[in-house]
């Protein structure tokens, strides 16, 4: 049966919100934005367009993912982070908001570093939206991008093509809790999202996360704390005199990671809080 842009539209609506999705109306216009390949203002100025079979039965399929949590950015296949826009899909952490506070921070201090070229580690590449936002707006950066995941380096070296970030930024496919990449280079910055839910705390978590973004990328084993402790003890090993260490954090680890770091011999550690006033990021200064 034939339907028109405003009764796919309602439908979608009307099966969403049935289903306790928060913000139905808004889904099931960005998901027929996606099938129709047009923008939003589309939608209202062609409300009579009809749509054919194939892209009503697709359109149902995936509000039925949906329905079962299916991460709407994977459904899209696209979030926006720092301006840019990140293929995402399955097999990388959906980019959120409160990461761009420590992308900002590093920007902000590299914009007034008077170094010719900053070279910098990013441990745990996902779909590349630190990585790639650092490339894209610090004019004299080389990235070196570090992530155990196959499928993760897959997807940020097509958001790297996209981009044109080629000459700015190597990837490197490695556990890291197995010793840092050879790179003759000292960095002057290492940056790290690490995994840093505690395990038993996962399966807690809203059904998007828990159930469709890749455990790999969540699981800071007992206490969420793995990767802070490895990382930093060896991160001394690979700063230059003045490098600078920079994590986000979950919103209760602030002061665990600031004694690691306080332990570990780095300096002037900072806590920044996100824009709910929770611990969101730490940064340490060897010197």
């Amino acid at each position: 049966m034939a339907h028109t842009v405003r009764e796919l539209l309602g439908r979608g609506y009307n099966y969403l919100k049935k289903n306790e999705i928060k913000n139905p109306r808004l889904e099931a216009e960005l998901i027929v934005c996606y099938l129709l390949d047009v923008d939003k203002a589309y939608l209202y100025t062609h409300p009579n367009r009809i749509v054919d079979e194939k892209i009503i039965n697709k359109f149902d399929e995936l509000t039925s993912k949906r329905k079962e949590g299916y991460p709407i950015q994977y459904i899209l296949e696209n979030q926006e982070f720092m301006g840019l826009d990140f293929h995402v899909g399955e097999g990388v952490l959906v980019p959120r908001a409160d990461t761009e506070i420590l992308t900002e921070y590093i920007i902000k201090m590299a914009l007034k570093c008077e170094k010719e070229k900053l070279n910098i580690m990013d441990i745990g590449t996902g779909s590349g939206a630190i990585t790639l936002s650092l490339a894209y707006y610090i004019k004299d950066a080389y990235i070196y991008s570090v992530d155990i995941s196959e499928d993760a380096i897959r997807i940020a070296r097509k958001n790297k093509r996209r981009m044109k970030l080629e000459d700015k930024v190597k990837f490197i496919n490695k556990d890291i809790l197995e010793g840092f990449p050879q790179i003759d280079e000292k960095m002057d910055i290492i940056v790290s999202n690490p995994p840093y839910i505690p395990s038993r705390d996962i399966d807690d978590l809203q059904i998007e996360v828990s159930k469709y973004e890749p455990r790999l990328a969540l699981d800071g084993g007992d206490d969420g704390l793995v990767f802070y402790k490895y990382i930093t003890k060896k991160a001394r090993e690979k700063l230059t005199e003045d490098g600078v260490l920079c994590y986000e954090i979950g919103y209760d680890q602030g002061l665990s990671v600031k004694n690691i770091m306080n332990e570990n011999g780095f300096k002037n550690i900072e806590i920044l809080k996100d824009l709910s006033g929770r611990d969101r990021v730490v940064v340490g200064r060897m010197n």
